[in-house]
């Protein structure tokens, strides 16, 4: 009797101190990667010859731009010249930003000129108070530039945010400006690309969902985060048995560079999602194994994706290193086999405006250094 007394009395206090627990899990803040905390590497004084470029005009016009695949069929293979320059020459300024801002954190990560910093927050802060790429007038191809711009932009100033040297504790209100513009268009860009039709979900989606991963980590938005997660689902769902992407096999001749392309948002997502203790690796029987698997295994020999979908596949992307990018968050999620570890030894580093810069630097550090172009 006085144990089932005492257990009465325990009973609510244990309740009491689980609900505790799972708030204060719930509250913790997000965070990227362990790589995003590194400290500036140096800190160089002096002059500097790289100086600040003269920043892009903030872009708040419509967003409807000409597709590069103007003209094309349902499968988007075929590039028109004439309208890839069009589309070129009006995106020109949103371009310039993305590139800009990943360039200029990587120099200044790298050598902790405040010149540097100055000159990204300077960009970034015109932009927020322009409201730049918020226009609600867009089509697809205006869409799609929205959220590569956020995803290069937020995955880019996580480095600053997050690393151990806390370049921005001096820069408070820039850092309240452009967080408050990276959370109000990732609002937007949920807005976009929610609830697709699964025949139309495909590596835009993924994308979108890595825009709005990064800016839920810059903002520390769970909202943005769960959202993240639960596209990355629908897209690891969409993995076959054999790890093909059935909306990418129609891409006929781009059919492999497709899956590739699709691979960067997907496995950035994961280790996002795992840092902040969502594992997603199992979803779908180790979709995104399975598909990182089937693409290696293409690159090899092609005529698995020509014997899948009847076209010759186009190998032109798949010839450039950055391409493969995914591979340094994808062997932290899984064990590579030596020989691709290899190739990606060969490859580094890693640098890919559309997922920050360096991300050789952010998860295989030690290889980082001594390889070509570092």
């Amino acid at each position: 009797m006085r144990n089932r007394t005492l257990k009465n009395l325990l009973a609510p206090s244990l309740l009491t101190l689980a609900m505790f627990a799972g708030a204060t899990q719930a509250a913790a803040p997000l965070r990227p990667p362990q790589g995003y905390f590194a400290p500036i590497e140096k800190l160089k004084t002096g002059d500097s010859n790289e100086g600040c470029d003269a920043m892009p005009t903030p872009y708040t016009g419509s967003l409807q731009f000409r597709s590069k695949y103007e003209g094309s069929d349902k499968a988007r293979s075929t590039l028109n010249v004439q309208s890839e320059k069009a589309f070129r020459d009006s995106t020109a300024d949103i371009t310039k930003i993305e590139r800009g801002t990943s360039k200029r954190v990587m120099q200044f990560m790298r050598d902790g000129r405040p010149e540097q910093l100055e000159c990204t927050l300077t960009w970034l802060t015109a932009w927020a108070k322009a409201d730049a790429l918020m226009s609600k007038d867009f089509n697809h191809t205006g869409k799609s530039m929205r959220k590569w711009a956020l995803g290069s932009m937020a995955s880019s100033y996580i480095r600053l945010k997050f690393s151990d040297s806390h370049p921005l504790a001096n820069h408070q209100q820039e850092s309240q400006l452009i967080e408050a513009w990276f959370s109000k268009m990732a609002d937007q860009v949920v807005s976009d690309w929610d609830n697709l039709p699964l025949e139309q979900t495909n590596n835009h989606s993924y994308w979108a969902a890595w825009s709005v991963m990064a800016t839920s980590v810059a903002t520390n938005r769970r909202d943005l985060f769960d959202w993240a997660v639960k596209e990355y689902k629908v897209g690891a769902n969409q993995v076959d048995a054999q790890g093909f992407l059935p909306n990418e096999l129609k891409r006929q001749q781009r059919a492999l560079a497709y899956h590739n392309y699709a691979l960067p948002p997907l496995a950035m997502i994961a280790s996002f999602a795992q840092v902040n203790g969502v594992d997603v690796r199992q979803e779908n029987n180790g979709a995104l194994k399975r598909l990182g698997d089937q693409v290696l295994a293409g690159v090899k020999d092609p005529d698995i994706f020509e014997k899948k979908n009847g076209k010759e596949q186009d190998m032109t992307d798949l010839k450039i290193d950055s391409k493969f990018a995914w591979l340094e968050p994808f062997c932290t999620l899984y064990t590579c086999a030596p020989d691709v570890l290899q190739q990606k030894h060969k490859m580094q580093p890693f640098k890919t405006f559309r997922l920050g810069g360096d991300l050789t630097k952010v998860f295989d550090p030690a290889n980082e250094k001594g390889n070509k172009g570092s």
